[in-house]
């Protein structure tokens, strides 16, 4: 019995331990990113005052529209320090599931032509996102089967239910407002979805919102909210390519049940 007990709080011990670890490596991970935000900042070149109430990140349409004009004038003059800022940016908002990705898309719309905004956004939400994957891998897992063992253990057997189908599911869920990317993002190593179909899914599936997004940057001076990026007519379009993404699924489901 004692043996037993000792047993139990050695291997505690132990999971306190790697915890520890885990949050200071994210904290470290952190701290890192933002000296990086520091140094892109810091390589700007010397704004005036009327100009430096612009340089911070958008947390709704006016900002956009401030930070817009202001990243265009010095566009020309110094191309790769703002898309090296707009990109390593959007990683970090992507890192740490902080809101505002949704404005830096449709501040990419109004600073580059459309193809290479369209690849930069999918490529930052693709990084970005697959590195949240990983400091979730490493401290979210643990926190999830410590607290919420139960739940953890059903949608686990969940994902292993459907691990063939697992690239066309995270295309439907990035095209889909059923569950927050930045929820995505933490979920799924917890419940563990591979890093492959995650980071290839969320490439391809960030694409159709991304496009609308990009799309309405280009007209960014004549919106007045986030939502007016969003019609009935692209919204259409969202679900046409989200129920598209499935029939593969489908279809081979039916195979499976008529050859059986």
């Amino acid at each position: 019995m004692k043996t037993e007990t000792k047993r139990k709080q050695s291997i505690d011990s132990s999971n306190e331990a790697l915890t520890k670890q885990a949050i200071l490596t994210v904290a470290i991970v952190f701290v890192t990113s933002l000296m990086a935000l520091f140094y892109v900042y810091t390589s700007f070149p010397q704004l005036a005052e009327d100009e430096r109430q612009h340089m911070k990140l958008p947390l709704h349409i006016d900002d956009a529209k401030g930070l817009g004009n202001l990243l265009n004038r010095y566009k020309d003059l110094y191309y790769f320090q703002v898309l090296s800022g707009l990109f390593i940016t959007y990683i970090f908002l992507q890192t740490f599931a902080i809101p505002g990705s949704i404005f830096l898309s449709i501040l990419s719309g109004f600073l580059f032509p459309f193809p290479l905004a369209l690849l930069l956004v999918c490529t930052c939400s693709a990084v970005g996102a697959s590195l949240c994957y990983l400091l979730s891998s490493i401290l979210g897992r643990r926190l999830l089967f410590k607290y919420f063992p139960d739940k953890a253990r059903v949608w686990t057997l969940t994902v292993r239910k459907h691990k063939h189908h697992l690239f066309n599911y995270m295309l439907f869920l990035r095209m889909t407002p059923l569950l927050p990317n930045w929820f995505i993002n933490l979920a799924s190593p917890v419940i563990g979805v591979p890093l492959a179909p995650f980071t290839m899914g969320t490439f391809f599936g960030v694409a159709p919102p991304s496009f609308v997004a990009i799309q309405a940057g280009q007209t960014l001076q004549n919106l007045t909210s986030s939502s007016d990026a969003w019609s009935w007519n692209s919204i259409l379009i969202l679900c046409v390519f989200a129920i598209l993404s499935l029939v593969p699924v489908l279809f081979k489901q039916k195979l499976q049940e008529k050859f059986d």
